[in-house]
């Protein structure tokens, strides 16, 4: 899924993430059965445009020949979980995308006809209408990515979102026929998942930061972090209750011992710290068992994990 795409080759990819005040760079190759490889997992300060940062980086070797993707921030798009209208069921993907442009209408604060647009599936069960993920980002925000790469001469074959990034996290995690919930915080706020069999079922934005958690007078929100979380447990049950959801796994979190603690104190699933070295190929970055790197990376090899 991806607002805008190239054909991409078949060597992996290398994903380029823009945050407030450094550069995310991480290049992953899927090996079918085996550990997804992570060739590299670095972090350099921002300075200037994102073209002249490409441009450096590119300079410096840090962007290879892999094709390239790179993830918008919270806010600069609209995830919508939408109903596809009976007598739209039928209709060929495009046509479907197009029905359901004018469907949102009223739902952005952006016109739709300037914007990208692009669909997921979400798993139907039982007598459930079928819904899906309408992806949506204006214009005026996916321009200039594109244009700052195609300035740096750097070869962009997609952009995505940190949901669908976390995803790709998710499914590493997965255990068969069992949904996955996965909660991880960085410097936007906190994000819960929901996935089951690689694909998104549920999402939710929690407006508390990584940083927040891990400090020592934290405790406060602690209960409206839970109360999130477990409001969407609790709304999975209900919808998905043919699923069985097993346990709740918790994203990097540097000093969040305590919040780890809370949580498993306070919620009737298991919680559980991730580690991607049980997931994915370190070797050749092992400064990646650090849990402040990982928390660091989280998001890039998840974009980098992204398939076709």
């Amino acid at each position: 899924m991806s607002f805008w795409r190239k054909e991409a080759r078949g060597d992996g990819w290398t994903s380029v993430i823009f945050e407030a005040e450094r550069i995310v760079v991480a290049s992953v190759l899927r090996r079918g059965a085996a550990k997804p490889l992570v060739r590299a997992c670095e972090s350099f300060a921002r300075e200037g445009s994102e073209a002249e940062s490409l441009k450096r980086l590119k300079q410096a070797k840090r962007i290879g020949h892999s094709p390239c993707t790179t993830l918008l921030g919270h806010g600069q798009y609209q995830l919508l979980q939408v109903d596809v209208p009976d007598n739209a069921k039928s209709l060929p993907r495009e046509e479907l995308r197009e029905a359901l442009r004018w469907r949102i209408k009223e739902m952005v604060d952006f016109p739709v006809e300037a914007a990208g647009l692009d669909l997921l599936d979400i798993p139907a069960t039982g007598s459930r209408t079928p819904q899906v993920w309408v992806v949506v980002a204006s214009h005026a925000v996916l321009q200039p990515r594109i244009w700052a790469f195609q300035d740096a001469k750097v070869a962009l074959a997609a952009i995505d979102i940190p949901e669908l990034a976390q995803r790709n996290l998710a499914a590493l995690f997965e255990e068969e026929n069992r949904a996955l919930a996965l909660v991880a915080f960085d410097g936007e706020g906190g994000r819960l998942t929901i996935s089951h069999r690689g694909e998104l079922i549920m999402t939710r934005h929690i407006e508390v930061s990584a940083a927040e958690l891990a400090d020592g007078q934290a405790e406060a929100l602690f209960e409206r972090v839970l109360l999130d979380i477990q409001r969407t447990l609790d709304n999975f049950d209900r919808n998905f209750s043919a699923i069985p959801l097993t346990r709740l796994l918790i994203g990097p979190l540097p000093g969040g011992e305590a919040f780890l603690a809370y949580l498993a104190a306070n919620l009737s699933l298991p919680v559980v710290q991730a580690d991607l070295a049980s997931a994915l190929d370190l070797e050749a970055v092992p400064q990646l068992a650090e849990p402040q790197r990982q928390a660091e990376g989280w998001l890039a090899l998840g974009a980098a994990l992204r398939e076709g």
